[in-house]
């Protein structure tokens, strides 16, 4: 099987399927793109991969080339048999009808203790963000390697005064670095953006507390809540605390009451949750 367009067209003509925009899916048709991302994986004869919408089985596929063990996750039940003719012959590839943001992939890692835990993925463009929320989950994957739409991928890489919640919400967990960029052209059918392939190196602990998360995302979203406002009034606005409480907490943590959230950098971020903690453990 080829994974360029032409195959990809007779594929999808074979199984009588059509890509549904609802579930975000454009099939990679480009098997040099495919080969590529699955090298920037890390995947090897000592790890297993965990992969999320296989599609059609384009980067599942070299994945299996290269790696001990993947596992493709598809919550399009009318992929399956598509995917089972795909990997046909590939012994090390268990297809699993999944959806991934209900995935246990805490269990999925202890299913393989002997093997390097990672993550490839071309995510569904519209739930990213509740993906890598789930994907980045203290303890489970080495490395995570996902394609996603260019804006995203530039959003999840931003630097302080560019900082969004996205950003924030990786960085938080590990070091994400843009590593190649995709063609719109490489898909089929084609998304009306670029993308490109971001490769988070997760740390083996996150910058906070794994028990604390929550309430410290609780905090961020209040922080970010106000675009363009100072840090001061967003908290206020967002957590609906006394002003003057709320501008003591900020000094204690060294941070200017008249930042905005944007500019932090991550151990101010770290600053600023050991200062509000008191209040909203």
């Amino acid at each position: 099987m080829t994974f360029d367009k032409q195959g990809i067209s007779e594929l999808t003509k074979r199984f009588g399927l059509r890509a549904h925009k609802s579930l975000g899916q454009h099939f990679l048709a480009a098997p040099g793109v495919a080969a590529e991302i699955a090298e920037l994986s890390g995947a090897d004869g000592q790890s297993f991969v965990v992969e999320i919408g296989p599609g059609l089985g384009a980067l599942t596929s070299e994945l299996a080339k290269r790696a001990a063990k993947v596992i493709a996750l598809e919550a399009d039940a009318r992929l399956l048999p598509v995917l089972e003719y795909t990997s046909d012959g590939l012994g090390n590839v268990s297809v699993l009808k999944t959806d991934a943001l209900k995935a246990d992939f805490g269990a999925m890692t202890a299913a393989s203790p002997d093997l390097r835990p990672l993550l490839c993925a071309n995510l569904p463009y519209n739930i990213t963000t509740p993906l890598l929320t789930a994907i980045l989950t203290p303890g489970c994957f080495e490395r995570v390697t996902v394609m996603v739409q260019r804006e995203v991928a530039r959003a999840m890489t931003a630097v302080p005064g560019e900082l969004s919640l996205l950003g924030l919400s990786v960085q938080v967990f590990g070091t994400p670095h843009v590593v190649s960029r995709v063609p719109a052209g490489a898909f089929y059918p084609p998304p009306k953006v670029e993308s490109a392939v971001v490769k988070i190196q997760v740390f083996d602990t996150p910058v906070i507390p794994d028990g604390e998360l929550a309430g410290f995302f609780g905090m961020a979203r209040a922080a970010f809540s106000a675009a363009r406002k100072q840090i001061q009034n967003s908290l206020v606005q967002g957590l609906g605390m006394d002003k003057d409480e709320v501008i003591g907490r900020l000094n204690a943590a060294g941070i200017d009451v008249r930042r905005r959230a944007e500019t932090l950098e991550i151990p101010e971020w770290v600053r600023l949750w050991e200062s509000f903690k008191p209040c909203l453990s």
